[in-house]
C-alpha cells in the first residue's frame, strides 16, 4: 500500500481469500484513490480450524501484512470461531464478508479485532419482529436449536415483547436438540398453534427442523417461518426443505456491491490509522491495534460504514427475502436505519406459493371505501400497524412499479367478514378495487368489484355491492345483510318566524273569548256583586265612611282581574264581599291553568320553522318535470352504480337531465346539499340513513324517515359457482339468528339524528324568534303617545265643553252628576 498524499510509502499488505465474487477486488482501486493497495492473494481449500490456522501462520511469517479479508462460499458457522480466535491472538483487523466468516456469533473475544460485514442478533431479531408488526401478525411462537446465541436470540424477543405497546402474543418457545432421531421434536412441534413461527438454527438444522414440520403440516398455508440470515446462509444453495413462501432477514449486496463496501471500509480505516501512526515502520502490534476505534467510525462518499463492539456493522442495510414459487430468494423490501420499508405484500400473497387457486382456504377479496359500510384509514404512525378493530388492506401506490401502500380497514362489513371468516374457516387478502367504483358494464367490459370478481382477480367482493338483475348474470351473491334500496335525502332549510307567533299558542277565538268576553264578563260580575254586597260598598261608589274614601269601580275590577291573569305586582283595590272574593279566586285559578298552557306551547311557536322539500318518490313531478319549477329542481346520484343503473332503466328522461348534476362520491353530495347545489340526492337508501343520522346538525333527512323505493339489499359477490357460496349464505344465516347482525347495525348504521328525543334541541332565541312581541310593544308606545296627546287635549280643553262653559248651558257632564247626587241623597221617594 502506498500513499499517494505524502512522499514516503507505507505499505500494507491485506491477505485475502478471494469468494469467486471478490476476485476482481484489486481492479476496484482507481488512480483517483488516495491509496494504494498491495493486495496478497491466498487460496485455502481446506476449512477445517487446523488448516485455516496454519496457512495464516505460515502467510503472517513471512509477509508484513496489516488486514485480512476473508471470505469463503461455505455456509459453516465454525469459519467466524476461528476468525475471531486468530483476531485475538494477532490483533490483526480480519473483516469476514461471505460465507460462514460472515455469520451470527454469540460472543466474542475480548481482544478480538474480527468484524463482520453483517447484522447482530439483536438488529435481526427487531427487524423480524417489525415483519410482523407490518402486518398484523401478533401471535407468534419461536422455535430454536442450541446453536450458540439462541439463548440471546429469546431473550432479546420476550424483552421486547414485553416491553412494547403492540398487543404481542407469545405463544410457545420451544429449544430443539434439532438431529436425526430425536421422537421429542416431533412432540414439540406438535404444540405450535401459532400463524407465525420463528426459527433460529443452522442451515443444516433448519433442514431438519422444517422437515419434521412438514410431516406435521405445519409448512403449508396458513403458517409464515420467518428466519434470520444464519439460517438462510449462501442463498445460491437452497435446501429442498425450506417451504416456499419463507420469509428470511440477509445482509443487503443488492444496490451496495460488497466488493466496494470492502474497499471503502480499508480505504477510510487505513487513512485515518496511518494518520494518527505515521510512519510505519512494518507490522507493529501497537500500531494495528491502533486501527480497531477507526474502525468504529468509517463513513465514506456518504455511507456509515462504521462498525460496533461487537464487531457488526452499526447501521447495517438489511434486506427481507422471500423464497418465491421457483424456489429462487426475491427480494422484498429492506431495512434501513431501523426503517423498513416493504414491496407489499411479503407473504403468503402475490403467488409466494403459484397461483392464487392453490390454497383453497386463502381468498383474494376485493372491497371499496364507503362508510361506514368500509372505512379506510392509515396505519399507526408509531408501529406501523392496524388497531385491533381493523384489518390490514392494501392500496395501489401512486408510483407505481408493482408497489402497494398498506390501510387499514374497518366497518360494519369489515365485521361481517371477520365472522364469516372464523366461522368458514379461512384467511384472506384484503384490496381496495383500483377504479373506486361498484361495478358497471360500459362496452361488454365490467369494472370495479364487479369486474375484480368477474376477471378472477378477486374471489370475492364485500361491500356496499347492491344485488340486481344485470350483476347476478355474471357472479353469484350471497343471501343480503342488509335492507336497502334507492332513497332521496334533502337538507333542511331555516325557515321564519312569524311576527304573530307569540300569539299562536292559542286560537284567535280564544284570545278573543279570554279579553272580550271572559274577562269583561267576571270583571263586571265582581262589581255587580261587590256592589249590592252588604260587606262591601253596599251600592256605593265610595264607602262614604272616610272623607274621601276608597272606591271600587269597574275600572278597578277589570285592573285586578287583568294583573292575575300576568301575576303582576301592580296596586289594585281588592272587593270586601263575599261572593265578589269567591268570583276573584276562582279567575286566579283559571289565570294560572292559562298562563302555564300558554307558557308549555309557547317555545314550540317562538323557533324557528325548518323547511324540507316535499317529495313522494321518484315519479314525484320535481323529478320528472323539474323545470316547471322556478329555479328548476336540481339532484343527482353517483355515477356507474345501482342507483343510476335503476333510473337510466325507468326513468331515460330523467336520468339525461340529472346528469349534469352527478357527484363524484357521497362525502360531495352532501356538502352540495347544504351549500344549497343540489336540492336532493338519490342513493342507496343504507348509506343515506346513516349519514343522515350522523350529520352534524341534523340537517339532512331521507324522505319519509327513510321510505325505500325498488327495494333489495346487499350481499357478498363471489364467482360464479363458487363453491363457497353455501358457506357464506350459512354463515350470514347464522350471524343474523344469533342476534349479531342487530348488534353491528346499532353499532354501525344507527346515529344520534334517529333518535326522536334528540330532535328538540335548546337553543337561544333569537330577535327573529322575539320579533313579534316587539312589534307589539312598539305598537302599545304608539299608542301611549296617542293616548298622551288625546289625555291633555281632553283636560285642557275639551272637558270644559262637557261641563257647559263653552255653550252657557249646562254640559252633559254636569247633567250625569247631579242625576247621581240627587239619586242617592236620602229622601221620601226612590229613584228610578
Amino acid at each position: 500500500l502506498s500513499a499517494r498524499e505524502s512522499e514516503r510509502a507505507r505499505a500494507v499488505g491485506p491477505t485475502v481469500r478471494l469468494a469467486p465474487q471478490l476476485q476482481d477486488i484489486r481492479a476496484l482501486w482507481s488512480k483517483d484513490d488516495p491509496i494504494d493497495v498491495n493486495v496478497v492473494t491466498l487460496l485455502v481449500n481446506e476449512t477445517d480450524p487446523k488448516s485455516i490456522i496454519t496457512h495464516m501462520c505460515d502467510l503472517m511469517s513471512g509477509t508484513k501484512i496489516h488486514g485480512v479479508v476473508f471470505g469463503d462460499g461455505t455456509d459453516q458457522e465454525a469459519i467466524a470461531q476461528i476468525l475471531d480466535f486468530i483476531s485475538s491472538q494477532t490483533l490483526i483487523p480480519i473483516l469476514g464478508i461471505h460465507g460462514g466468516s460472515s455469520m451470527i456469533m454469540a460472543d466474542k473475544d475480548v481482544k478480538s479485532t474480527f468484524f463482520q460485514f453483517g447484522a447482530s442478533i439483536q438488529q435481526e431479531a427487531l427487524l423480524m419482529l417489525n415483519i410482523m408488526e407490518e402486518y398484523d401478525w401478533h401471535v407468534f411462537s419461536i422455535v430454536t436449536s442450541k446453536y450458540p446465541g439462541y439463548q440471546d436470540f429469546i431473550a432479546i424477543l420476550k424483552t421486547t415483547v414485553e416491553n412494547s405497546f403492540v398487543g404481542w402474543d407469545l405463544q410457545n418457545t420451544i429449544t430443539l436438540d434439532a438431529v436425526d432421531g430425536d421422537s421429542r421434536s416431533q412432540i414439540q412441534l406438535k404444540k405450535l398453534q401459532s400463524p407465525v413461527i420463528l426459527l433460529y438454527c443452522s442451515k443444516d438444522e433448519a433442514a431438519y427442523v422444517l422437515e419434521e414440520a412438514r410431516s406435521l403440516g405445519l409448512t403449508g398455508f396458513g403458517f409464515i417461518w420467518i428466519v434470520p440470515s444464519l439460517t438462510t446462509g449462501n442463498p445460491d444453495v437452497t435446501p429442498d426443505e425450506f417451504p416456499s413462501g419463507m420469509i428470511s432477514v440477509s445482509y443487503d449486496d443488492w444496490d451496495y456491491p460488497l466488493e466496494a463496501r470492502v474497499r471503502d471500509v480499508l480505504i477510510k480505516s487505513i487513512l485515518s490509522s496511518t494518520n494518527e501512526m505515521f510512519p510505519v515502520p512494518g507490522p507493529v502490534t501497537q500500531a494495528q491495534s491502533m486501527t480497531v476505534p477507526y474502525m468504529m467510525n468509517v463513513s465514506w462518499d456518504g455511507r456509515d460504514l462504521s462498525f460496533t463492539e461487537d464487531g457488526y456493522q452499526e447501521h447495517p442495510k438489511l434486506v427481507v427475502i422471500v423464497l418465491n414459487k421457483d424456489r429462487e430468494w426475491e427480494k422484498m423490501g429492506k431495512w434501513e436505519n431501523r426503517s423498513l420499508t416493504l414491496k407489499y405484500p411479503v407473504w403468503p400473497r402475490f403467488n409466494s406459493f403459484g397461483d392464487a387457486e392453490t390454497d383453497d382456504n386463502h381468498l383474494s377479496i376485493v372491497t371499496l371505501e364507503e362508510k361506514p359500510f368500509v372505512i379506510v384509514e392509515n396505519v399507526e404512525r408509531l408501529t406501523g400497524t392496524c388497531m385491533r378493530n381493523s384489518v390490514p388492506c392494501r392500496n395501489n401506490s401512486t408510483e407505481g412499479g408493482g408497489t402497494y401502500i398498506k390501510k387499514c380497514c374497518k366497518g360494519f362489513c369489515i365485521d361481517i367478514l371477520k365472522k364469516i371468516a372464523r366461522n368458514v374457516k379461512f384467511t384472506y387478502d384484503l384490496y381496495l378495487v383500483t377504479n373506486g367504483k361498484h361495478g358497471k358494464k360500459i362496452n361488454n367490459v365490467w369494472n370495479g368489484m364487479v369486474g375484480e370478481v368477474v376477471y378472477k382477480k378477486a374471489i370475492m367482493a364485500v361491500g356496499s355491492l347492491t344485488i340486481n338483475e344485470e350483476r347476478s348474470e355474471v357472479i353469484d351473491f350471497s343471501v343480503p345483510f342488509v335492507e336497502t334500496g334507492i332513497s332521496v335525502m334533502v337538507s333542511r332549510s331555516n325557515g321564519t318566524v312569524s311576527p304573530s307567533a307569540f300569539l299562536e299558542p292559542f286560537s284567535a277565538s280564544v284570545w278573543v273569548m279570554m279579553f272580550v268576553m271572559l274577562l269583561l264578563v267576571t270583571a263586571m260580575a265582581v262589581f255587580m256583586f261587590e256592589y249590592i254586597s252588604p260587606l262591601g260598598f253596599n251600592r256605593n261608589l265610595a264607602q262614604g265612611k272616610e272623607p274621601h274614601g276608597p272606591s271600587f269601580t269597574m275600572g278597578k275590577a277589570v285592573w285586578l282581574l287583568w294583573g292575575l291573569v300576568f301575576n303582576n305586582s301592580v296596586p289594585v283595590q281588592n272587593p270586601r264581599g263575599t261572593t265578589s272574593k269567591f268570583i276573584v279566586s276562582v279567575w286566579a285559578f283559571f289565570a294560572v291553568i292559562f298562563l302555564a298552557s300558554y307558557t308549555a306551547n309557547l317555545a314550540a311557536f317562538m323557533i324557528q320553522e325548518e323547511f324540507v322539500d316535499q317529495v313522494t318518490g321518484l315519479s314525484d313531478n320535481k323529478f320528472q318535470s323539474p323545470y316547471s319549477y322556478s329555479p328548476p329542481f336540481r339532484f343527482g346520484t353517483v355515477p356507474n352504480g345501482s342507483t343510476e343503473r335503476n333510473i337510466r332503466k325507468n326513468y331515460p328522461d330523467m336520468h339525461q337531465y340529472m346528469v349534469k348534476y352527478h357527484q363524484t362520491g357521497v362525502t360531495d353530495a352532501l356538502v352540495s346539499l347544504k351549500t344549497g347545489k343540489l336540492d336532493a340526492f338519490i342513493y342507496d337508501a343504507a348509506v343515506l340513513n346513516y349519514m343522515a343520522g350522523r350529520d352534524e346538525g341534523c340537517k339532512l333527512v331521507t324522505i319519509g324517515s327513510g321510505y325505500i323505493f325498488a327495494t333489495t339489499g346487499y350481499g357478498i359477490a363471489l364467482q360464479k359457482g363458487s363453491p363457497w357460496k353455501r358457506q357464506v349464505d350459512l354463515a350470514i344465516l347464522a350471524i343474523i339468528g344469533d342476534g349479531e347482525m342487530e348488534e353491528l347495525e346499532a353499532q354501525w348504521l344507527t346515529g344520534i339524528c334517529h333518535n326522536e328525543k334528540n330532535e328538540v334541541m335548546s337553543s337561544q332565541l333569537d330577535v327573529d324568534n322575539m320579533a313579534g312581541v316587539f312589534y307589539m310593544l312598539a305598537t302599545a308606545m304608539g299608542l301611549s303617545l296617542i293616548t298622551f296627546v288625546w289625555e291633555h287635549l281632553f283636560y285642557w280643553r275639551l272637558r270644559y265643553c262637557f261641563t257647559g262653559v263653552c255653550s252657557g248651558k249646562p254640559g252633559l257632564l254636569f247633567t250625569i252628576s247631579r242625576v247621581s247626587v240627587w239619586c242617592h241623597r236620602p229622601t221620601k221617594f226612590a229613584c228610578t
